[in-house]
């Protein structure tokens, strides 16, 4: 990680953050009350922005609603 940020490169900032779309990408959902909807979390694979442009998106697990019972 040290040679990468020398060069500028920073982690895509993901567990706890507001599901991002241009930044994250869903790859799963859990349906929990404990977290509000469209959190992040938990990182699957770490995202990657050089500057303001994205070199990898971030693979997260996504907090939803529970369905109505």
């Amino acid at each position: 990680m040290d040679s990468l940020s020398s060069f500028g490169v920073k982690p895509v900032p993901a567990v706890g953050e507001t599901f991002d779309p241009t930044v994250h990408e869903a790859i799963a959902t859990d349906a929990t009350d404990e977290y509000k909807p469209n959190t992040v979390l938990a990182e699957l694979k770490r995202g990657y922005k050089l500057g303001d442009r994205l070199l990898r998106p971030a693979m997260v697990r996504v907090a939803v609603r529970p369905p109505a019972s």
